[in-house]
């Protein structure tokens, strides 16, 4: 008996329960993007699959935020990691509530410190909410769940921006070539060679 090939749905499940269990392989990343990729192209821009237009647009600001553009590399807002968020969170209940969960309580945080949304906010006032919640040691009842979310967030920015084309070519991977010679840089043997027991 043949097995039936998964289907789109599975791989995308498959790659997001990879991701919740701490199991996230780089190429996995990019067959979301492909996917995402694919669902833009038949109507010229992503829709998203789970988060409403406030949330979605807060994603993007975090992604924005979390990797900004730079002279000559995109950013992950260009990346389209949102996207790819979202369309994992779509396939995955637990990473739904993460980032449903956690987008309501960065509004809700934010709105009692400067009575607007994080959206809304100005740079300056982003900034300083996500300055609270970036560092473990700023944990408090309060900020816990805060601090929890923008965990997530910053890792699966990161985990999208770098299996997208343009995070690859930021970091200056050119893909396996060949090579008349090997050299190791002196700078990276002293490294190691300091901190061996050896």
């Amino acid at each position: 008996m043949s097995k039936s090939p998964l289907s789109r749905r599975d791989v995308l499940r498959n790659i997001a329960l990879a991701t919740v269990s701490g199991t996230f392989i780089p190429a996995m990343g990019q067959h979301v993007h492909q996917m995402a990729a694919e669902d833009a192209a038949a109507t010229g821009t992503y829709t998203p699959k789970l988060l409403n237009d406030h949330e979605y647009r807060t994603l993007q600001r975090l992604a924005d935020l979390i990797i900004p553009d730079e002279p000559g590399s995109p950013g992950a807002l260009h990346a389209r990691a949102a996207d790819w968020i979202d369309l994992m969170c779509s396939v995955n209940e637990k990473l739904a509530d993460i980032y449903t969960g956690g987008i309501a309580w960065l509004d809700r945080a934010i709105r009692q410190r400067d009575q607007v949304d994080f959206v809304s906010a100005s740079p300056a006032q982003q900034t300083a909410m996500l300055d609270l919640i970036a560092y473990r040691k700023n944990e408090t009842p309060e900020l816990g769940p805060g601090i929890r979310f923008f965990s997530w967030a910053r890792r699966m920015v990161v985990d999208a921006y770098y299996t997208h084309p343009e995070g690859v070519k930021a970091v200056g991977y050119m893909g396996n070539k060949a090579q008349s010679q090997f050299f190791v840089p002196a700078e990276s043997l002293d490294y190691v060679l300091k901190r061996s027991p050896v």
